[in-house]
């Protein structure tokens, strides 16, 4: 804590190098417009790894994610109050009960329905639990550490029975016999080797060795005399638990990820099960699943996804596959009889870089991340069909006006032309050009016909290029486009292009701090816009008048006259680069986003910001509105697409409220009322306007000390976003120093993720306290400089 007192100094004694960087917009100033934008729904990570439970429960960081199957909404959230991750968790078979365990060592114990903690204790483990399980009576709990110990917990009477030691290493694997008769209990840690336990007597009674690599799954007959292994050294094991030895060895080759033993006495002759002997299902590396006669080791079915290529990623697929396997324990065995795909669900989805409506209703999204796959989202259901044909990280997409065909760019060099069936909602690639020398940056579609589409480049030029006629039929291969003309347009990269609404017009921003306006026809230079103190990310063309709109890196948007080519309005707010604007409400208005994390709506004939959107924690690189002008989606480099609804325009009374507050110097219910609303960037405005005053010192502490304690918490946890900004992070040590002077460390550890808050502060502190100690040097050179510049006989004016 001593390094935050030292940076406050630090920054006293540089008083002299504080800059202005900050400039806000009032709402209540703004007159009253017909249209603005609630949040209606998102689309979240919900998965970054670990095994998948009934219902679809899955980890996600401090959080076990509930996921309703028909929905693909998260209808549960399950999160650590001490923000540490969960390392593993088991749902009971009666479905009530779920123990998460988390790096905190603790086992917490929770009603999921109600999303409430009902018990927690200590794991006794020395280091994180990595795999638990119950067994078949709900009433016992495994749970296997990285320390090689096992232990067994009485959930009921809430005790260890059980401590079982011999292991070596991490214990990844455990699972009770079906069984509860026999007492036992199967378990696989790093040697490979899977270890039978005597529950009666505590003792390892036989390692059934046979893997090579990590055995990832136990699978047990109906009649539990027969265990079938799977592990990543690309076999299954099935075992004879009377022998204690292996039956038959099955090469699956692929490393298998999940196994499932079919039960008898069902029809499986749709997936080629002829005879009665056990067969098992098997999830692997590529993406398929597989089934298996354990009697003669032969593969007697295969079933692929749909829309998968010859060659998949291991990651992609298998995270898919494993989902399927675990929508089988729900009991929908008919979803099994015929391998058929009912759902795909894509629990993390890394940056996103665009985003764009699809379909006749605009029913889907199509969404490009920071990889070489597209997604498209059925926004009823989140269900998600992944398209493949790029081999680089796409980087825009844009879609025809009637919504069913979308073109997209890429680092490749390449560009594709997708059509989606409007009946069935299946995307397949219908057309591919190529000739750009460097990555495709950005790309246009034609407004009126669906004639052509136009790419930018990072080789700083401009193709051109025309559609086949007619386009193939589904099923067929992608057929060449070639590019019509080439223009060098720009002197550096290409950000964004555009065509105007009558398809005669073509807009095109640069790195070069440029737009420029060309005719179609024959692709001649009308104009230059110039003005932009940085690269130029987005230009866009206005519905109804003729005039384009530009988003720059200096952080500001501009509206220029097409004719004229002049600059009619500047828009200032954001605090960083603006990365994306889109004209709305029938060109009357304005949204932008930009790096600072924000999305801000505009009104074009007053000047003035009249709304910001604080939903995204990290750059908003992807904007898009809807064909019917009701609906916005944006998406985040935070993995978060976020779909917004028209409203009407009426300021709520809680920010009609806190504009007053500010005005009549009450901020101590204005900064509540920011917490309340859970707002950072407000709060933060909050914030600098107390610093303002002449007494501000004075008046922050008096205000930060009179919170309540959970207000706190929340002011503690805006600093931690605040500090990783260089613009914010003054505002941010200010109040750190006034919490961490006036309060104990004892009352601080008390307040939720105290410790997680604190880590995240720390480096980002002392990256700020280098760069003022290299101000520091700087001014004492100046000083230096000058004391010597008076030496030599200078006049001092």
């Amino acid at each position: 804590m001593s390094v935050f007192f030292l940076l406050k100094s630090v920054i006293s004694s540089l008083a002299v190098f504080k800059r202005v960087v900050f400039l806000y917009t009032t709402e209540t100033t703004a007159p009253p417009h017909p249209s603005s934008y609630a949040v209606s729904s998102k689309i979240e990570p919900f998965y970054k790894g670990g095994k998948v439970q009934q219902y679809i429960f899955c980890t996600c960081g401090p959080r076990v994610n509930i996921l309703q199957i028909d929905t693909g909404k998260i209808i549960h959230s399950i999160e650590q109050d001490d923000q540490e991750d969960i390392t593993s968790f088991s749902l009971s078979p009666d479905d009530e009960i779920l123990v998460t365990a988390s790096r905190a060592l603790l086992l917490k114990q929770w009603d999921w329905k109600q999303e409430k903690c009902t018990r927690s204790w200590r794991a006794i483990h020395n280091v994180p639990v990595a795999s638990m399980t119950f067994d078949c009576t709900s009433t016992l709990l495994a749970t296997g550490g990285c320390d090689g110990t096992i232990k067994l917990w009485d959930v009921v009477k809430q005790y260890c029975t059980h401590n079982l030691k011999g292991s070596s290493g991490v214990v990844h694997l455990v699972e009770f016999h079906p069984d509860i008769s026999r007492l036992q209990l199967f378990s696989s840690s790093v040697d490979c080797g899977i270890r039978i336990w005597d529950l009666r007597t505590s003792k390892c009674i036989c390692v059934l060795e046979s893997h090579y690599s990590a055995v990832t799954s136990l699978a047990f007959s109906p009649d539990g005399q027969t265990l079938v292994s799977s592990g990543r050294d690309k076999i299954c094991s099935v075992w004879d638990l009377k022998k204690k030895a292996v039956k038959r060895t099955v090469p699956v080759y692929e490393a298998v990820e999940g196994v499932v033993v079919l039960p008898g006495k069902s029809d499986y002759s749709q997936m080629g099960v002829k005879g009665e002997g056990l067969h098992f299902v098997t999830a692997g590396s590529k993406g398929v699943l597989r089934v298996w006669d354990s009697s003669s080791a032969r593969c007697v079915f295969t079933q692929t996804l749909p829309d998968a290529p010859a060659l998949n990623t291991e990651e992609v697929h298998l995270l898919h596959t494993r989902y399927n396997l675990n929508l089988i324990h729900i009991g929908t065995w008919s979803y099994w009889a015929c391998f058929s795909l009912l759902m795909k669900f894509v629990g993390y989805n890394d940056d996103i870089l665009d985003v764009k409506f699809l379909g006749k209703d605009d029913t889907h999204i199509v969404v490009s991340t920071n990889s070489s796959q597209l997604k498209v989202f059925e926004l009823a259901t989140n269900s998600c069909q992944i398209l493949y044909g790029h081999t680089d990280t796409i980087l825009s997409i844009d879609v025809f006006r009637k919504g069913s065909m979308f073109a997209s760019c890429a680092k490749d060099k390449s560009l594709r032309l997708w059509k989606m069936d409007l009946k069935s909602g299946h995307v397949h690639c219908v057309a591919q050009g190529s000739g750009h020398s460097n990555a495709v940056g950005s790309v246009a579609c034609s407004r009126l016909k669906k004639g052509f589409l136009v790419s930018g480049s990072q080789d700083c030029t401009i193709k051109l290029w025309d559609l086949p006629d007619p386009l193939p039929d589904v099923g067929c291969e992608p057929v060449l486009m070639t590019a019509r003309l080439t223009e060098r347009a720009h002197d550096k990269d290409v950000n964004s292009v555009t065509i105007s609404p009558n398809d005669k017009l073509l807009a095109s921003g640069s790195q070069d701090r440029t737009a420029k306006l060309w005719s179609l026809a024959d692709m001649s230079l009308l104009g230059v816009f110039r003005g932009h103190s940085r690269g130029v990310w987005c230009v866009q063309f206005s519905p109804v008048d003729q005039v384009l709109a530009t988003a720059s890196a200096d952080g500001s948007i501009k509206i220029w006259s097409i004719q004229e080519f002049s600059c009619l309005r500047t828009f200032d707010g954001h605090d960083a680069s603006v990365l994306k604007v889109i004209f709305v409400s029938r060109g009357t208005q304005l949204v932008s986003s930009g790096s600072d994390g924000l999305v801000k709506l505009w009104t074009i004939k007053t000047n003035e910001c009249v709304k910001t959107f604080d939903a995204h924690q990290d750059k908003v690189w992807a904007l898009h509105g809807s064909s019917k002008d009701d609906l916005m989606v944006t998406g985040s480099a935070d993995s978060t697409i976020t779909l917004w609804k028209e409203c009407e325009m009426k300021q709520s009374k809680l920010q009609q409220e806190l504009s007053n507050l500010l005005h009549e110097k009450k901020y101590l219910k204005a900064l509540g009322i920011a917490i309340s609303l859970d707002q950072p960037h407000t709060a933060l405005r909050v914030i600098r306007e107390i610093r303002q005053q002449e007494d501000g010192v004075q008046e922050l502490e008096k205000t930060l000390l009179k919170l309540r304690q959970d207000q706190k918490e929340s002011v503690l946890r805006f600093s931690v976003v605040w500090n990783t900004n260089s613009r914010s992070c003054l505002d941010a040590q200010a109040v750190l120093q006034v919490l961490l002077t006036h309060l104990s460390p004892e009352e601080i550890l008390q307040y939720q993720g105290t410790r997680t808050h604190l880590e995240g502060l720390i480096p980002y502190t002392e990256r700020h306290m280098q760069r003022i100690g290299r101000l520091l040097q700087a001014s004492m050179f100046l000083d230096y400089m000058w004391q010597k510049m008076r030496i030599t006989g200078g006049k001092d004016r």
